[in-house]
């Protein structure tokens, strides 16, 4: 089923009106980052045509319900030319006012200098960072292809739209993301390049001779080259019906436009990219406009008029769609958990539980144990991973891949194209009706790192499995060691990190991340742990905390605390023994997420960490930050060797014996 397309605005298109509308976006688009003293006009005065015709002939949207779930999506990945979109959202009424445009890029309006999800209405995702809003794209088509096949054409119908310039093109992002979208075969992607020749340096020749069309149609992709026809509305309008049509390949536009179009000085000029123009040249270019050169914000009745219309036109479009689904015969329970990227109610009762008598596990294992039970209780659930799909716990059982022959499948193997899956999984959750859990090597997320500081920035409901977690992995050595990493996501704002101590901790993270708001990022071993005694009944309150006590000695307070994460949990409990058996009376603490930990109140932080007490951490990776929480801090830094993973954590210090005698030093100086 493929619904049909919108009714036009106006059933016969006042021409004449139309093209002042375009003036109008053109004006606006001057008018603002003038009144702000800095911003990007020149890319959304070219563009002014075709943001009119999509919002009016092209989108499915309704600008009174813009979180309408089976709208389509607009994406603006050259996200610079902001005030394109936020003169749309202003002009078709998703309830920015002409004060909002008039305060673009000050503090607290609803105009920042970049498009911010969840902080204007209408806007999709997060964009700004050249390349992240291309990939989200393909991420919001594996989930609208995903949720059409599992649920029905009845209840998910649309398509993905998304603009995007020489430097998304440019951005090694896109290339990964092109990749895998055509490898897919996702047909509801209609992306247009604005081939406008230029970048912040000048000409892109200085630096680009790509043949965009030759290399998009390499990956799979039905490229249409449709020239200089920026200011035609019927060609544009013609264009993208063609690429809608399209079921069979994403499409890529490519269209020719004049950056700063129609300014008399600054058409084609780099000037125009970044610069508000000055007043001269900017009356000259309202006067070729025919706008009115000293009124700055015009915008007519009659034109704002057209373009109102296009709440009713979506507003019948949104019943229409809630008809639909109000008669349909599926299950409606598990749609709803998909769309709100939730675990059907009581789902925390399928988490497995582990006993010590169940041996050691590593926690990239304990995280596929948690998924294949819970899987059938998290209706979105999509895990995938970037070729490791084994090695990272995503191999999830019974499911079948996402291809073309399965659009239903919910494995999704991403290949090698780690900067890719963060961003595509950024798109799939913002889309909504998915969980997206993807999976590499720890100290891949260096390749990613880009997309999860804008899935942070989005509130993005993500899960990220980064396994081999330390120098215990072993013989890959330096260069699959991390060390620094665990430091740097931590200083990310926005990211909750776990770094579960053993399997039970693993399930209670794994809790933590599906029922949290937000990126998760779930820290786990390659090595085998045990199972620790008390986890199964201290977990599912400790994780959620952040830390708690594991262990604390029998025969008065302790002395000294030994304050570990991950695989170092056990680590400090072998440690502990060693130091009673001493005479030194030791408490436990696991910490598995300082953010966490950070959300509690002084009260409970001084339960765990009782004030005056020496605390030693213990932890295989820099010891950089550990000074908020411990007096001296067993760490690693410098980078790792190759050897068996025992040999390293042996020689760099991580054994019972040296703990000890750390804590014993420690306590010493106390």
């Amino acid at each position: 089923m493929s619904l049909p397309p919108p009714p036009p605005l106006v059933p016969t298109p006042d021409s004449a009106l139309e093209q002042r509308g375009v003036d109008v976006i053109r004006g606006l688009a001057m008018d603002a980052p003038r009144a702000a003293r800095s911003g990007h006009p020149g890319t959304a005065m070219a563009l002014a045509p075709l943001a009119h015709v999509l919002f009016t002939r092209i989108l499915r949207h309704d600008p009174s319900d813009p979180h309408w779930a089976d709208r389509d999506r607009f994406v603006l990945s050259n996200g610079h030319a902001s005030i394109l979109l936020y003169s749309m959202l202003h002009l078709t009424g998703y309830g920015l006012t002409l004060d909002d445009l008039r305060d673009f890029r000050t503090w607290g309006s609803a105009t920042p200098g970049h498009p911010e999800l969840h902080h204007t209405a209408g806007v999709e995702v997060t964009t700004g960072p050249l390349g992240q809003g291309f990939a989200n794209g393909v991420g919001m088509g594996i989930a609208e292809r995903w949720l059409r096949d599992r649920f029905s054409p009845e209840v998910c119908d649309h398509h993905t739209y998304v603009v995007a310039g020489d430097g998304c093109l440019e951005e090694g992002i896109s290339h990964e993301a092109a990749s895998l979208a055509g490898h897919l075969r996702l047909g509801r992607l209609v992306y247009v390049y604005d081939d406008n020749h230029i970048t912040i340096d000048g000409p892109t020749e200085l630096s680009l001779n790509d043949n965009a069309a030759e290399r998009f149609a390499a990956y799979g992709w039905a490229v249409d080259d449709i020239g200089d026809v920026a200011n035609d509305l019927d060609a544009l309008e013609s264009a993208l019906l063609r690429a809608r049509a399209d079921e069979d390949r994403p499409s890529l536009i490519i269209l020719r436009s004049h950056i700063g179009y129609p300014a008399p000085s600054l058409t084609d000029s780099s000037k125009a990219h970044g610069d508000p123009f000055n007043d001269e040249e900017t009356r000259r270019t309202k006067e070729i406009l025919g706008l009115p050169v000293d009124e700055p914000f015009w915008v007519p009745e009659d034109v704002l008029a057209m373009y109102r219309s296009t709440i009713p036109r979506g507003q019948a479009m949104r019943a229409e769609w809630e008809s639909r689904l109000d008669s349909w015969g599926g299950d409606r329970a598990r749609f709803d958990a998909a769309l709100s990227g939730r675990g059907m109610p009581g789902w925390e009762a399928t988490l497995p539980t582990f006993s010590p008598a169940d041996g050691p596990m590593a926690t990239r294992k304990a995280i596929k144990v948690c998924l294949d039970a819970t899987q059938d209780q998290l209706p979105g659930l999509m895990p995938g991973s970037a070729d490791l799909t084994g090695n990272t716990g995503m191999a999830l059982a019974g499911a079948t891949a996402q291809s073309v022959e399965e659009p239903g499948g919910s494995l999704i193997h991403y290949g090698i194209r780690e900067h890719a899956m963060g961003a595509v999984m950024t798109g799939m959750a913002t889309h909504g009706g998915t969980i997206p859990v993807g999976g590499t090597f720890f100290v891949f997320s260096d390749y990613m790192r880009g997309a999860v500081r804008v899935a942070a920035l989005s509130r993005a409901h993500v899960i990220y499995s980064w396994t081999h977690d330390s120098v215990g992995l072993g013989q890959d050595g330096p260069t699959h060691q991390p060390i620094e990493q665990l430091a740097a996501i931590r200083a990310m704002p926005g990211l909750r990190v776990i770094r579960p101590a053993d399997a039970n901790e693993t399930a209670q993270a794994w809790r933590v991340a599906v029922d949290g708001d937000g990126p998760t990022a779930l820290i786990l071993t390659r090595q085998d742990l045990p199972v620790l005694e008390a986890t199964a009944e201290l977990a599912p309150e400790g994780v959620a905390r952040g830390a708690y006590v594991l262990a604390d000695p029998g025969d008065g307070p302790a002395q000294i605390v030994l304050l570990g994460t991950g695989s170092e949990v056990s680590l400090c409990l072998d440690a502990a023994r060693l130091l009673t058996e001493a005479g030194t009376r030791v408490r436990v603490v696991s910490l598995p997420s300082w953010e966490l930990f950070a959300e509690q109140g002084a009260a409970y932080r001084d339960v765990v960490l009782p004030p005056g007490i020496p605390v030693l951490s213990v932890e295989a990776a820099t010891t950089f930050g550990w000074e908020r929480y411990a007096d001296d801090s067993l760490g690693i830094d410098h980078f790792g060797a190759s050897a068996p993973g025992e040999v390293v954590m042996r020689e760099f210090g991580f054994d019972p014996v040296n703990v000890a005698a750390r804590a014993t030093a420690l306590l010493g100086r106390s």
